[in-house]
């Protein structure tokens, strides 16, 4: 039926209310909107909002009285927003001061864009921004970025005012802003009940009032399966969300879907200010297009957060069913950082009796010390095989701010707690004056060192406390966190300066997720690696901890030893035996040292299965690597290999389990498809990575190159093909052509391939992979053939005890701490949640 011309104008004018119906629905009672710099009468016009000049006359009553310094971009790029044609740059500490009508939560909007124009280039400001006495911006700088920067806060004042302080750092420091917004927001865009706290151990309600005794610093606004970003313009709130696509973990794992027409709000629910039409008309649900064998899986979001923090973050889900036909059809999981947060959630039976409903949901989880927050929805029990989905639409990230004392932004508790330190400090000074006068007299007596640059983003903890202490020290009465480790590990600051020149840049041999690894010298001549966590480390404490939990409990030939450990001055510093030879990778591709013969490869793949099998057996629970790569495999100066890096070791399965459930961690090309899909570990998944290394020694190639066309980019996949075609020589290192027995090749082959195994149940033990490498090497060296019936072993427990194993003449040590694959290690006590975010 044909539509008159009356009823296509008004379809039309329905079309276009869809659009602009959100933005007519919430007007703030306190809207200011300020240019930076600018000093024109007239308000510049930025997506429908007028932003007045700080320096007119209507803006100037807003800034401090301070020296008055406007600069102008003398290149805007075309298309460059009018708010970032002019900034204000402060030289002492200024503040901004809003008068507010309406009590309630506020949203504080600083806008930040580095151009350089006359005497300063604003790159190199640096400075704290405090909102309301707390410190929201520490030692903040645009250096890094070559675009605009928006740092965008929830504020809930406590009298009528909001108060917005630059405080400059150093002698030659400066600050500087582009624009500023404070607007009033929805009194439930924030609610102090019904988050709930989330960790390893426990899902309970978040403590009542605490989240509006806090700023939250909103770090991630995603706007999930949606393809373009949606812009203040289309946000009731003026906000900005992007696509999520660069945070997803696994592309393959999720298929975008998407709805139009208006959300279908309900009371009591999220309103288009918790977020627009637009996010929850757009989702990410689990791509099951394959078989059903292959649903076992999570889709998952890895997002930046500030790394080496003891932070609490609000984390909000946002969801609408738009893709249930009926009433509890979808049921799901959803995890934080590994840790499950809701069980078999459904929403239907939250916004009953209507489907597609948006909702949202509240948790806080603290940071760990990681470089990066983890948020995963999969299959639920629940899940029928005809209806296995999960669904996200929308996903916030903010961080949760804690009042601090800092001069020009007291609050009056602060100044309480300022004058009381004061106080109590004169009493305590003679004593500090004191002790300090006999450890100078002390460290003058040691090798003078220069002042070593310490990591001021790393804190020192007491016990289980988050709270940061004095640098240096612990608390009275407090117990430290290396309590379980070997004490007589414990290195001195000034010694690892010592053995390292003051951390000379000329003696860094490598780097990696932790930080800068340097050669060294003790003062006994012993060479040593030292390895230093960075400011920027994508890993932290719980590597820190795991690192020396384990190897100080632990010691074989074939793993790589700590010599010990360093924590003081805020510093998490590991320190290990000197491997000369370095990474195993850099003999196969990348770095034109010379080729590894065959049976130097066999060699060095045969000490590495040793170390990985004692990491197995060695003890009742035994220990699951979970990132067994190239990379961390190290060789020594007759290239005996030693397994290195365990900061993502987990104990294994207790005696009556199968499996460890937990997050997903590793490393791309390494990682056991099987872990990955079922978020299950055991000592298999070891053994899958480490046939992606076998294959990485025999074609000197990465296990993922990118570079390469689809079907050669994964190493396992490609490789695979060419075994089982029974042609693997033809992918061989060509430097090895012609230089391998073929029986030897076979059996090297037919080994790898089964590590390669989907399933972990047909994958042989390390102990199985380590008689193999070693029937390999005899065939190679000598062409001899064991009887048909002696080519695998069915049960590791058939494998005699390491030391019975007849070692290869060429890797023999003297070394016997533990070489018979015993140790004292108590698994249980040490693998107490210590874990990290991902593989490096």
């Amino acid at each position: 039926m044909e539509m008159n011309t009356l009823e296509v104008l008004s379809f039309i004018l329905y079309l276009s209310s869809l659009n602009f119906l959100s933005l007519a629905d919430f007007t703030p009672i306190d809207n200011y909107l300020i240019d930076c710099g600018g000093s024109d009468n007239n308000p510049i016009v930025v997506d429908n909002r007028n932003f007045i000049g700080d320096a007119s006359n209507l803006g100037s009553a807003f800034v401090s009285p301070t020296p008055k310094i406007l600069l102008k971009n003398p290149n805007p790029s075309p298309g460059l927003s009018p708010l970032y044609h002019t900034a204000r740059v402060f030289t002492k500490v200024s503040n901004y001061k809003f008068q507010i009508k309406k009590k309630g939560l506020h949203l504080v909007r600083l806008h930040f864009f580095p151009f350089t124009s006359q005497n300063y280039d604003l790159k190199n400001g640096l400075f704290d921004v405090l909102v309301n006495g707390f410190l929201s911006l520490n030692n903040f700088s645009t250096k890094d970025t070559t675009s605009a920067e928006l740092k965008e806060f929830i504020v809930k004042p406590k009298d009528d005012k909001v108060e917005i302080l630059f405080k400059p750092m150093g002698k030659s420091g400066f600050g500087f802003v582009n624009a500023i917004e404070v607007i009033s927001a929805p009194d439930d865009l924030i609610k102090d009940e019904g988050a709930k706290y989330v960790s390893s151990s426990t899902v309970q309600a978040f403590q009542k009032g605490f989240l509006s005794s806090n700023i939250l610093e909103v770090v991630h606004r995603i706007n999930v399966g949606g393809l373009k970003i949606i812009t203040p313009f289309n946000d009731t709130l003026w906000r900005t969300w992007i696509p999520d696509e660069e945070y997803l973990t696994l592309k393959d794992a999720a298929v975008s879907r998407s709805r139009n027409g208006p959300a279908n709000y309900k009371v009591g629910e999220a309103t288009r200010e918790i977020a627009p039409d637009y996010v929850y008309n757009t989702a990410q649900v689990m791509n099951t297009k394959n078989t059903i064998e292959n649903v076992n899986f999570n889709i998952t979001w890895r997002l930046p957060v500030n790394p080496g923090t003891s932070d609490k973050y609000l984390v909000r889900m946002h969801f609408c069913d738009f893709v249930s036909t009926v009433r509890h059809q979808l049921y799901f999981d959803v995890y934080l950082n590994g840790n499950s947060a809701v069980r078999n959630l459904d929403l239907s039976a939250i916004t009953a009796p209507d489907l597609a409903v948006p909702h949202y949901i509240d948790f806080v989880v603290d940071s760990d010390h990681l470089d990066s927050a983890h948020v995963s929805v999969g299959k639920s029990d629940m899940s029928t095989p005809t209806n296995v989905n999960a669904i996200l639409n929308g996903l916030e990230i903010m961080k949760m701010i804690n009042e601090t004392s800092l001069t020009g932004g007291l609050s009056k508790k602060n100044v309480k707690v300022l004058v009381g330190s004061i106080v109590g400090g004169f009493v305590f000074l003679s004593f500090v004056i004191l002790a300090i006068f006999f450890l100078l007299k002390r460290r003058n007596k040691e090798r003078k060192l220069k002042p070593a640059e310490t990591w001021s983003s790393l804190p020192v903890y007491a016990g289980n406390s988050s709270s940061k202490v004095s640098e240096g020290t612990t608390t009275a009465g407090s117990r430290s966190p290396y309590t379980n480790a070997n004490l007589a590990l414990k290195i001195s600051f000034s010694e690892v300066q010592f053995a390292t020149n003051n951390f000379d840049k000329k003696l860094i041999i490598g780097s990696g997720g932790f930080g800068m690894v340097y050669k060294g010298v003790l003062r006994d001549n012993t060479e040593v690696a030292v390895k230093r966590g960075g400011r920027s480390s994508g890993q932290g404490l719980p590597e820190f901890q795991t690192e020396i939990m384990v190897l100080s409990k632990i010691r074989h030939r074939h793993l790589v030893s700590l010599v010990g450990y360093c924590e003081e001055q805020s510093e998490m510093i590991l320190v290990y035996e000197f491997m000369e030879k370095g990474p195993l990778k850099n003999h196969l591709y990348g770095s034109g040292l010379p080729p590894l013969t065959w049976k130097q490869r066999l060699e060095i793949c045969i000490g590495s299965a040793r170390g990985l099998h004692y990491l197995h057996t060695g003890s009742a629970q035994g220990i699951i690597h979970r990132d067994v790569k190239s990379t961390n495999i190290l060789l020594d100066e007759n290239y005996v290999a030693k397994v290195a890096d365990f900061g993502l070791s987990r104990s294994g399965p207790c005696l009556d389990e199968t499996h460890v459930s937990t997050g997903v961690k590793g490393s791309f090309g390494y990682l056991d498809p099987e872990y990955f899909r079922l978020q299950k570990l055991t000592d298999k998944s070891d053994v899958y990575s480490f046939g992606v290394v076998l294959f990485e020694v025999l074609c000197a190639r990465p296990a993922i190159d990118p570079q390469l066309s689809r079907d050669q980019m994964n190493l396992a996949e490609w490789a695979m093909l060419w075994q089982k075609k029974g042609l693997l020589e033809q992918i061989i290192d060509p430097q090895l052509e012609g230089k391998i027995d073929l029986k030897s090749l076979k059996k090297y082959g037919d080994t790898a391939e089964k590590c390669l195994s989907d399933y972990g149940v047909d994958r042989p033990s390390m102990g199985d992979v380590l008689w193999n490498l070693e029937y390999a090497l005899q065939l190679q060296e000598k062409g001899v053939e064991r009887e048909p019936h002696e080519d695998s072993i069915k049960d590791a427990t058939d494998l005699p005890l390491l030391r019975a194993i007849p070692r290869i003449s060429s890797v023999q040590s003297s070394d016997q701490d533990n070489e018979d694959g015993r140790s004292d290690i108590t698994t249980s006590g040490v693998f107490s949640q210590l874990i990290t975010s991902d593989g490096r």
